[in-house]
């Protein structure tokens, strides 16, 4: 006999506990079921490992730009120190914390591996082979996430090649470390790991670095990189990888001929939906690859309005904060409150925590052209106002806007430099809200805050 909910989330990492907790305030009564961590990649393999190992480096690097904090820096980094807290930040891989939370919220858990065996019914088994079936009254909400793709790379797969997992989870800093991708898990690692002393080289296919944002955002993080004495290389293939023996250095070749040898060779070229193994079959959908899903959620394909999917594994938007997203809307829709996501189109915020670090929302200038907008730019360094001198010397960067002419709204903005994380959140307000220009010269920055920017955007704009 199937156990009786209202909601059954299939995947508790950080974008299906939203989804529980948000039926769970309507009222609902939920089950979660979860093989491994309950928290997910979010919190042990990315944002927050990832966050923790940058994070000496950032300070390193902001103390060294004050004169009279800089002459009390007279050593290096402590690695091991650093090791240590990243895992803290990482709760030791325990999920503790995180099954309390889920209680306290009336949630039921289930351990185990979850799939569909037809219409709203799950069946979870757990590692000792046994085997429980649930059954939703409303609604199955997939929230399985994604995992590291894997390029077709001669010899890559007999090499044992290290994925955004392994990277962040390194017990010991390697000596030396290939990465393939110049992406936000790239480029992030990449500054980290060389910061606490690898040496590091880093291999793009694309042209530039960050080849999704702006093109000053890579060529900035690329010059600061190699300032740190990262090997860049853009616009360059690994063509073959190969390993010496079992645990000796791996040999990269790449295009045109050169090699490059390593401890360790890291992927970061993308990832892929994990719902290969999800019983999608048994109500008419085809296994493996993203699952489709119109704007409350709902995954097509399937009569009855009872399948939804959010997070990584729809590929609307991977990042962690619009999965959280997309399961408090389908959290309110499973509920009966109409809701849809609106930001996956066109306001979607984004981080890369580097040094500059890069904040992003919406469009890009080629984006918005691309759409076929009619648009005008503006652009100023974000390290010329004043609250960006008070933090330090040599801090510079791009604030850049992307204005709809006809409606004299933003479509996008990218910032790089001090606070671009912070100052990224403004502009995603003024997007989301759809404010005029004429109204947002009105909001009065701070001084001396380097938020002050947007004033001097604004003025390059003729307000």
């Amino acid at each position: 006999m199937a156990d009786q909910y209202d909601v059954v989330v299939v995947g508790g990492g950080a974008v299906g506990e939203n989804a529980a907790g948000r039926c769970a305030q309507h009222g609902l009564t939920v089950a979660v079921v979860e093989e491994h961590l309950l928290g997910g990649e979010c919190s042990y393999y990315a944002c927050m490992p990832s966050k923790a190992l940058l994070r000496p480096g950032e300070v390193m690097d902001a103390v060294r730009r004050v004169p009279g904090a800089r002459e009390a820096v007279t050593g290096e980094l402590d690695a091991a120190s650093a090791l240590r807290r990243r895992d803290k930040l990482a709760s030791y891989w325990d999920d503790g914390g995180q099954q309390e939370w889920v209680a306290g919220q009336g949630i039921d858990l289930f351990r185990g591996h979850g799939r569909l065996t037809g219409e709203r019914a799950v069946e979870v088994a757990d590692e000792h082979g046994s085997r429980r079936l649930l059954h939703a009254h409303r609604a199955v909400v997939l929230a399985t996430g994604s995992r590291a793709a894997v390029p077709p790379v001669e010899g890559i797969g007999d090499i044992g090649v290290w994925d955004s997992r392994d990277i962040t989870t390194a017990r010991e800093v390697p000596e030396r470390l290939v990465v393939l991708g110049g992406g936000v898990v790239g480029v992030e690692m990449a500054q980290a790991w060389r910061t606490l002393g690898a040496r590091i080289v880093l291999v793009e296919m694309a042209e530039r670095l960050l080849s999704a944002e702006e093109p000053f955002a890579g060529a900035e993080v690329a010059e600061a990189l190699r300032e740190l004495g990262v090997e860049v290389y853009t616009g360059t293939q690994v063509t073959s990888v190969s390993r010496a023996s079992g645990d000796g250095p791996v040999t990269a070749t790449l295009d045109g001929g050169p090699t490059v040898e390593a401890d360790e060779f890291v992927v970061a070229v993308g990832r892929s939906a994990i719902t290969e193994d999800l019983g999608l079959d048994t109500v008419g959908l085809e296994p493996g690859g993203y699952l489709e899903t119109d704007d409350s959620l709902r995954v097509r394909g399937v009569e009855g309005d009872w399948l939804y999917a959010v997070g990584d594994c729809n590929g609307r938007n991977l990042l962690t904060h619009m999965g959280k997203y997309q399961a408090r809307i389908a959290g309110d829709v499973i509920a009966g409150k109409p809701n849809v996501a609106r930001a996956d189109h066109g306001i979607t915020p984004r981080v890369v925590f580097t040094t500059p670090l890069v904040g992003a929302v919406g469009l890009t200038e080629a984006g918005a052209r691309a759409s076929g907008y009619r648009i005008d730019t503006v652009s100023h360094d974000t390290g010329g106002v004043a609250g960006a001198v008070t933090k330090g010397g040599g801090l510079s960067g791009t604030s850049k806007l992307v204005i709809d002419t006809d409606r004299r709204m933003l479509l996008g903005a990218t910032f790089t430099g001090p606070a671009a994380d912070e100052l990224v959140h403004a502009a995603t307000i003024a997007i989301a809200g759809e404010v005029p220009l004429d109204t947002l010269w009105h909001a009065v920055p701070s001084f001396p805050t380097v938020s002050e920017v947007w004033l001097r955007l604004l003025e390059s704009y003729g307000l």
